[in-house]
């Protein structure tokens, strides 16, 4: 679960982490009320890089905050209509540094990350001066130490004086028993802000939390729906559907098999349009899943990657025939099917369809990134 920026900072404030206090308008009236000297409009929606759209505006009078709530509420960004505006008294920033704690896949635990370089994406600094970002992995078991949290504040060199390294190292401290207990897979602080007399204050905060662990983080906010118009159709209807800027349309079984199935698409230099998967109890579902896949505009030719266990591939085959044939959509599809009825269903593909499984998925992969591409030619 995303949990929008004055949300994530009301619970790192609560865990004694000092944000601005400010006020979350749903009107662009309340905005107006909200404003009082220099402030800064910013549009809650569950997205980064708010800033770089336009989404975040400086202003220094309630008619300023008026025509930035007047252009912000009811827009667009990041594919999420914006309804809520939060208006905070603007900082004086001497320095912005970068902290946030994260679940990383290489240490399969927590991982501390600090770096000077903060109110820009880290992703750019990490890849352009990598040993300016300080990462500590964490023994969960252990926690984070005041000493560890020295160790990664030393990358800050001269920057800090001895007082504010030890207000850092107290954020540090604070934000992870604030990712331990709010189950997050991210919190973070970019930028934490080194104001002009010295304090410290997170101007902006993102938290990820688990959802397995919703049930019992009674503090966050009720979830809102987010995601592309296509992504909440396919949950109104029981689906995890991911939308992807690709022209390559994935349907598999199993979310792990969808998911190596898109790393291939694209390891064979193509793109795939979508994550669906139709396993599960979704296995017999497989005509309404094709029609999500079909309502994407980009996607310009289908794979087909079964591997049968419990669910039967000759079932979710027959569902494909029959969406098909219903929707009669103009694509080429590619097809590879292993396991549990597989014979049947590759004997239905053949006979409906007309179409040849591939003994590999590779060969079906290559034919399906072959296919998008001479309709994205034909079609230029």
């Amino acid at each position: 679960m995303f949990v929008e920026e004055a949300d994530a900072k009301r619970l790192l404030a609560a865990g004694g982490i000092h944000t601005p206090v400010g006020t979350v308008a749903e009107t662009v009236a309340e905005a107006v009320l909200a404003s009082g000297g220099p402030v800064m409009v910013k549009a809650q929606v569950p997205a980064g890089k708010r800033g770089k759209a336009g989404g975040i505006v400086a202003a220094d009078s309630a008619e300023e905050v008026e025509a930035a709530a007047r252009r912000l509420l009811g827009s667009e960004l990041g594919d999420h209509m914006v309804d809520r505006v939060l208006v905070e008294p603007r900082v004086e920033i001497a320095h912005e540094l970068y902290v946030a704690v994260v679940v990383d896949a290489t240490s399969a635990g927590p991982l501390l990350m600090v770096s000077a370089h903060g109110g820009v994406d880290i992703e750019d600094v990490h890849e352009s001066s990598p040993e300016s970002v300080a990462k500590m992995p964490i023994d969960i078991s252990i926690g984070l130490t005041p000493s560890d949290a020295e160790g990664a504040v030393a990358i800050l060199g001269n920057l800090l004086d001895g007082e504010q390294k030890r207000a850092l190292v107290d954020v540090l401290l604070r934000l992870y028993e604030r990712f331990r207990f709010l189950d997050a897979q991210l919190v973070e602080i970019n930028p934490l802000a080194v104001t002009t007399d010295g304090s410290l204050v997170a101007l902006d905060a993102k938290l990820i939390v688990d959802d397995n662990a919703l049930l019992r983080q009674l503090d966050l906010p009720a979830q809102r729906a987010v995601g592309t118009a296509l992504e909440l159709e396919a949950a109104e209807q029981g689906f995890l559907f991911v939308e992807l800027d690709g022209d390559v349309g994935v349907l598999a079984n199993g979310a792990g098999l969808t998911m190596a199935t898109m790393d291939a698409v694209t390891a064979h230099g193509g793109a795939p349009a979508n994550f669906l998967e139709v396993g599960g109890m979704a296995y017999k579902r497989a005509t309404p899943a094709l029609a999500l896949v079909l309502k994407n505009p980009k996607v310009k030719s289908l794979l087909v990657n079964l591997c049968g266990a419990y669910a039967r591939t000759d079932v979710i085959a027959e569902g494909l025939i029959e969406g098909w044939k219903t929707l009669a959509p103009d694509l080429e599809v590619s097809f590879c099917i292993h396991g549990t009825g597989e014979e049947r269903a590759q004997e239905l593909v053949r006979t409906e369809l007309g179409r040849e499984p591939h003994e590999s998925m590779d060969d079906a992969i290559r034919e399906a990134i072959a296919n998008a591409a001479k309709r994205v030619e034909a079609t230029s």
